[in-house]
């Protein structure tokens, strides 16, 4: 059966057949009601060859897997008590400096082993899958060594061994500077460059590069060394972007025609512009929006107006967005952002895939992709971006299987 996708799903009026794992669901239809009644149609007339697994899809809706595009899944300890800090007025910023924050997080990742580290995250990929997720990106990041940056990355490699989950890996050393290179951001930087990144493109641990472009993690320049090392092993990049200010990490990934950029809470009009000629997806992040009570948001109703794809994502992390649940970052995009339902569920799906250089494979239904699809007892699909916390999946389907 197909892999997952398109805009909006089909409502089925009778099986569901997946002859293997490539089906045909049609989904090119423009809205909602167009796919329903082609589903309806398909479902009650495909021939079934022997050996073919049906499932009675009879009353669902059907919609691709979810992709969670944007996560920090693999981490030690937890930074609850940012929380309060917050609360007595702290900013992120300020935590940062004072050497919480990430480095909190780089601490106690630091001091667990691969099985420790596994045993601790895979309780959140399953979460992540119980609600739906076929696709999650994992991210490195709270190593910023050699040796526990690839940690992260084979323990994310291993989760994808042990959940029916397509896991993606993206290498995030240059997430924050690391206490033994306290006033030598330029030394950690060529680390990055002539040590870590190879060794993670050698070992096959790392799909894409990431970096965090801010005034408290790297500036433009460095982060475009960064870019430079993942290009010359044929690696994507990503940047997190304008999130607590417009420093110009848009326009940069923009030249390197990132896969995306992530936040874009001070994205400029102008970078909006080069964002479209690019073909770079943005990933709006309300979970951390949320968490850290920011005020700026992304502007949504221009890159909607200029036709650049939204995608959405949890940003699961331990101390800005504690969310095991995209199925609520889909709520949030649309209650905190503006999303549209179906913008909000094709950034969770069509979107999500292009942000991980997947567009080919998964984020839409239709023949000849990925079987990741999933059965859903609703009344529409707008109950998806709607509602929360009400347990909806009928059947996840996961590579036909």
């Amino acid at each position: 059966m197909p892999g997952a996708t398109a805009g909006l799903p089909s409502s089925a009026g009778s099986a569901a057949n997946l002859p293997g794992a490539t089906a045909g669901l049609p989904s090119s239809a423009g809205s909602t009601a167009e796919q329903a009644n082609r589903g309806s149609r398909l479902f009650g007339s495909v021939q079934t060859p022997g050996g073919t697994e049906i499932i009675d899809a009879r009353g669902a809706w059907i919609t691709p897997g979810l992709i969670d595009c944007h996560t920090h899944l693999v981490y030690g300890g937890n930074r609850s008590r940012e929380i309060e800090q917050r609360r007595l007025g702290a900013t992120y910023e300020e935590i940062a400096r004072r050497g919480g924050g990430i480095l909190s997080t780089v601490r106690a990742t630091r001091a667990m082993s691969e099985s420790q580290l596994l045993d601790a995250s895979l309780p959140r990929l399953h979460a992540l899958a119980d609600e739906g997720a076929t696709t999650v990106e994992i991210k490195s990041g709270y190593g910023l060594t050699l040796n526990d940056e690839l940690k992260m990355l084979r323990v994310a490699r291993r989760l994808a061994e042990l959940v029916p989950v397509n896991v993606r890996t993206t290498l995030l050393a240059a997430h924050a500077l690391p206490p033994e290179f306290a006033g030598r951001p330029d030394d950690y930087i060529r680390m990055v460059c002539e040590e870590i990144i190879p060794a993670a493109a050698d070992e096959g641990l790392s799909d894409a590069v990431d970096v965090f472009c801010e005034r408290i993690a790297f500036s433009p320049a460095q982060c475009e060394r960064v870019f430079e090392s993942a290009r010359r092993r044929g690696l994507p990049v990503k940047g997190h972007v304008e999130q607590l200010s417009d420093f110009g990490g848009a326009r940069l990934a923009a030249r390197f025609n990132a896969l995306s950029v992530d936040h874009l809470e001070y994205l400029a009009p102008d970078d909006v512009r080069t964002l479209a000629a690019s073909g770079t997806t943005a990933v709006l992040l309300p979970g951390a929006f949320y968490f850290l009570r920011e005020t700026q948001k992304p502007p949504v109703e221009r890159l909607r107006t200029a036709g650049v794809p939204m995608a959405v994502a949890s940003d699961l992390n331990p101390g800005t967005s504690p969310l095991c649940s995209l199925r609520l970052a889909i709520n949030m995009a649309g209650t905190l952002f503006g999303l549209t339902p179906e913008e909000a569920l094709a950034g969770a799906t069509r979107a999500a895939a292009r942000a991980l250089g997947l567009a080919d494979s998964v984020g839409i239904l239709a023949v000849g992709k990925q079987a990741d699809f999933l059965l859903w007892d609703i009344d529409h699909p707008s109950e998806l971006a709607c509602e929360f916390g009400v347990p909806r999946l009928r059947q996840r389907v996961f590579r036909g299987e």
